[in-house]
């Protein structure tokens, strides 16, 4: 028994140093976490104080919802069409600017500037590029002989214009891992490669990109996460619209919770977004375990 009790004293003298830690975790995200969960399964209106206990009406009601339904659409789509071109883009300037040479510092710190500008600056900014009289994109299509594109006035435009200011605004960072990356790929590999004949494009594909495999695993993750959980520029650009045609699962939370205090199915909603993060990165973990080389 007196063997276990200096165990006992250690475990709690740990316990001790990291529970500062642990209670902002506990009270900003457990806590609220657990409530929200609570409310999936009532009625709350966000007002009143009174509710009801409701079961799994909610999420049977969103699961039904043609504008859940929607969301869920144009949630996949867009992390689709962004986190493809985010690491591609991002691998693509890497390979690039990883060597050091004359300037490379300064087409890095360009190229990340956007990642550390507010995306709600950033959405502003695009809004005027993309506007469809005066927007710089139309005037210079009209220069080069092409009509006038209404971007933000159709939905598939809507989309692809907020699908460019967010792989724009990520490229930066994603290259910037990247580099780093590919700086830790001993020389002597390519020394090798080049003694045994190989060509740039077998190096390319047998060599760098296995041993950079663990940060583009890391990379289609976070890139994802960041994709479901896109709102600024959403809510600058389009404002879900038009027509619900960029509305996201998490913009729909937004427009339930604090336009239509409908609290009961924007809890549903948003432990669904959890859930559908979830299994994603889940899937993407059991790829990784074929295609990740460590």
């Amino acid at each position: 028994m007196k063997t276990h009790i200096p165990k006992i004293l250690e475990k709690l003298q740990v316990l001790l140093f990291v529970l500062p830690l642990l209670l902002p975790l506990l009270a900003f995200w457990l806590l609220p976490f657990g409530t929200s969960v609570y409310i999936s399964f009532t009625d709350w209106d966000y007002i009143s104080p009174d509710y009801h206990f409701v079961g799994m009406e909610n999420y049977e009601y969103m699961l039904t919802d043609e504008d859940f339904l929607q969301a869920l659409k144009n949630t996949f789509v867009f992390a689709l069409g962004v986190v493809i071109p985010t690491v591609v883009l991002g691998l693509a300037f890497a390979l690039l600017l990883h060597k050091n040479f004359r300037g490379s510092q300064g087409y890095r710190a360009i190229i990340f500037s956007p990642w550390i500008t507010p995306t709600v600056a950033v959405s502003i900014v695009w809004t005027w590029v993309f506007e469809s009289k005066a927007g710089l994109a139309n005037l210079l299509l009209n220069e080069l002989g092409f009509a006038s594109v209404p971007w933000l006035e159709t939905g598939a435009g809507a989309m692809f214009a907020v699908m460019v200011v967010t792989v724009w605004q990520a490229v930066g960072w994603t290259m910037l891992f990247y580099i780093s990356a590919l700086n830790k790929i001993p020389t002597s590999l390519y020394e090798a490669s080049l003694i045994d004949g190989c060509s740039p494009w077998t190096r390319f594909t047998r060599l760098t990109l296995p041993l950079i495999s663990p940060t583009s695993f890391f990379l289609v993750i976070v890139n994802m996460i960041t994709a479901v959980q896109a709102f600024d520029q959403f809510q600058i650009m389009t404002q879900g619209g038009p027509s619900g045609s960029t509305r996201t699962l998490l913009y729909l939370f937004y427009q339930q919770a604090f336009e239509q205090y409908e609290m009961g199915p924007a809890a549903a909603c948003s432990v669904i977004i959890l859930l559908i993060t979830g299994v994603l990165t889940l899937i993407n973990t059991l790829m990784g375990k074929r295609w990740v080389y460590y």
